[in-house]
């Protein structure tokens, strides 16, 4: 079944209706008008379902600098019950590259997604060999068997005066709990008042400083320093800075700067969710976790908010530590997601968290009761005797 509607042309209609009484000639112009009538709404319904999986289809970079590492991701979401193919896109202009990626992030060659998966359009503004007004159609096709072609659309000023060395923040693989700095270093040619009036940062867990290091003959130099706290939760990064100037046109004085890198957890537990199961009321199980560390630590505590659950752990210093977790159900139904964390000796709020979860099944209603011998007795004799009637 195709993921759009059929069309049943009125053309086709009434040339069918008329296909038996037409001479030899007129029966081919009857096909060829038949099929040239099918195929344009086709056609065009095939264009309108694919673009319903575009979140948005245009994105303006604004003003970026000349060396920055500057790219946008369109996302596709697959919302049909059939599998969707995409087999490629392409750029109509050198000063983007795209790609595809998949939904972890990963640049692949073609994507294939089932009901509510997730891919990306992947579109690189190439903005150490471009310079000026610059924009790009990237056009993202559809295999077989729902082929379409859906075009989106990037564009954005590259400019010639201002350099970003390197293009991004880049803090790469960085442990949790480590502070870590980059620099990126600024250079505007131009102007000699030209001016870095601030930069803005939506993200706690940066902290910025900017030095100006050099003002002459029109030249202007800067060093950023962007500092990575150590408080920083385990995850990956994706955010930007704003560089704001003094520029007298007011759509180049806002210039994003991208901040990318993957914090490490320093612990682990396996498993992440613990699946208790079903359970009768009054139950009781006990499973167990592993908690790993990159360095010896000791568990103080466990804490959760239901006091169903009991743990056991050590009280030694090591990488690897195992805790007994024990659930007792209660008397009632009901569903438990419950999320759990272990108290470590390595700091303030450094120590792993995971998530337990149970049902507690209804009780079971008790059979109801049978007669008493003497009855059934009773009833056996009144049957007899209604029988001897």
């Amino acid at each position: 079944m195709l993921p759009w509607r059929a069309y049943c042309h009125p053309l086709h209609i009434a040339l069918n209706a008329k296909f038996e009484r037409s001479p030899p000639v007129s029966r081919a112009l009857a096909f060829g008008l038949i099929i040239l009538a099918g195929m344009a709404p086709s056609t065009a319904d095939a264009q309108e379902w694919a673009e319903k999986m575009f979140g948005d289809r245009e994105h303006d970079f604004g003003a970026v600098a000349r060396g920055a590492d500057t790219e946008y991701r369109f996302e596709i979401t697959n919302i049909y019950k059939q599998e969707m193919n995409i087999v490629g896109v392409r750029s109509s202009c050198g000063c983007t590259s795209p790609s595809l990626a998949d939904a972890q992030g990963n640049i692949v060659d073609k994507l294939t997604l089932k009901t509510w998966e997730k891919g990306y359009v992947v579109a690189k503004f190439n903005t150490r060999t471009h310079l000026g007004m610059k924009g790009a159609t990237l056009t993202v096709t559809f295999g077989a068997p729902y082929m379409a072609e859906v075009q989106v659309r990037v564009h954005g000023n590259i400019r010639g005066d201002v350099v970003f060395t390197p293009g991004a923040v880049e803090f790469g693989e960085v442990d949790e709990g480590v502070s870590e700095v980059k620099q990126v270093n600024v250079v505007y040619a131009g102007r000699s008042s030209w001016k870095i009036v601030d930069v803005t940062n939506d993200n706690d867990m940066f902290e910025v400083e900017l030095n100006e290091v050099e003002r002459m003959g029109g030249r202007v130099s800067y060093n950023l320093l962007v500092r990575l706290r150590p408080d920083t939760p385990a995850g990956y990064i994706k955010d930007e800075l704003t560089i704001v100037t003094n520029d007298a046109q007011v759509s180049n004085q806002r210039i994003p700067l991208y901040v990318s890198g993957h914090v490490r957890p320093e612990f682990s537990v396996t498993p992440a969710q613990l699946v208790l199961g079903e359970m009768s009321p009054g139950a009781e199980v006990t499973k167990k976790i592993v908690v790993r560390g990159r360095e010896p630590f000791k568990i103080l505590d466990v804490t959760c908010g239901e006091d169903c659950f009991a743990f056991q752990t050590d009280s030694d210093s090591r990488k690897v530590h195992f805790v007994a977790v024990t659930f007792k159900a209660g008397e009632g139904p009901a569903t438990l997601v419950t999320p759990i964390t272990i108290v470590t000796d390595r700091g303030e709020n450094r120590g792993p968290k995971f998530v337990a979860n149970a049902t507690v099944l209804p009780a079971e209603e008790p059979a109801a009761p049978g007669p008493a011998e003497s009855d059934q007795e009773e009833t056996a004799n009144h049957t007899a005797a209604a029988a001897a009637l």
